[in-house]
């Protein structure tokens, strides 16, 4: 009956509250999933037609949610396809994924030492293999960072010598984009020129922001002539008022990537784990020196 539907319903939206008032992306496509299947229950029998049972749902969760609206203020999901909703879930699934790492006691052995503010560091993790952390105090607020690497993301090459092209294929909502980034070459590099196609996804805690990354499928596919297509695995830079000082940010890297080293020839072989393994922390490394001089170019009258 429809009055056990809707009961059903409240009852499932009940338990994942917690969850998916902290979760804009993943009540989303909640919210989708619970009206597909409440759409099939009403073609087999019920008398309630399927638009008004899918306006109660969508009632329920606003009246639910209410006290954590989102940025953009509509979480309708008949605002993205099925496409869109896929990206959203791998933005969310990837922040969890970061979340979970950046709660673990994991023991982190120093790689780089940049300075005596910066540090990288890396650990063996399951299902990712080595896991490279970057960590940094940046003279700058949250938001202006967070402008820097999610707003205007297309413009990083203009700062960051080690990328040649960013390109936003396709904007979902406020927080999701996806990319395709293309690195410049350089003669010394001794891994090769690579492209990314990549899910990006900006999540908010408290007074964190969390921009996370990793790769996806798009069709069309594009292609970059003289590149190696390589996935990001995790990429997670958590941006944090420093406490006592929201002028500056604490800047935390997770970075864990598949470079596709096996397609390329070095020294007559394949590239061993250990050059993988430098070249990693070495670009945090610099991204960190680029970002900062950018930043401070940007301050400087």
């Amino acid at each position: 009956s429809r009055a056990m539907l809707q009961a059903t319903v409240k009852l499932c939206c009940g338990i994942a509250h917690d969850h998916l008032r902290r979760l804009p992306g993943l009540k989303i496509t909640a919210v989708a999933a619970i009206q597909k299947d409440v759409r099939g229950l009403v073609v087999r029998g019920s008398r309630g037609s399927p638009s008004k049972i899918s306006h109660y749902i969508q009632r329920l969760m606003g009246k639910e949610t209410a006290t954590c609206p989102e940025p953009d203020g509509d979480v309708s999901p008949s605002r993205f396809s099925s496409v869109d909703l896929s990206y959203i879930s791998q933005g969310e699934t990837a922040l969890q994924r970061a979340l979970s790492i950046l709660q673990q006691h994991t023991s982190w052995q120093a790689e780089t030492l940049l300075d005596a503010g910066a540090a990288v560091s890396s650990a063996a993790l399951p299902g990712l293999g080595k896991v490279f952390r970057a960590e940094v105090v940046l003279a700058v607020p949250v938001a202006q960072l967070h402008r820097e690497l999610f707003e205007r993301i297309e413009q990083m090459p203009q700062w960051n010598p080690t990328l040649s092209r960013v390109k936003v294929l396709q904007r979902v909502g406020t927080d999701t984009l996806v990319t395709h980034e293309v690195t410049a070459p350089s003669p010394g590099n001794l891994v090769g020129q690579r492209d990314f196609v990549s899910v990006r996804h900006c999540g908010r805690r408290e007074t964190a922001i969390y921009l996370v990354g990793t790769a996806t499928h798009v069709e069309p596919l594009p292609l970059q002539e003289g590149c190696i297509r390589a996935e990001s695995r995790l990429s997670c830079i958590v941006l944090q008022p420093l406490a006592g000082d929201p002028g500056r940010t604490r800047l935390t890297w997770l970075l864990s990537m598949d470079l596709k080293a096996s397609a390329t020839m070095f020294l007559g072989g394949w590239i061993p784990a250990s050059v993988i393994n430098r070249v990693l922390p070495q670009s945090q490394a610099d991204f960190i020196k680029h970002l900062r001089r950018h930043l401070s170019a940007a301050t400087c009258p």
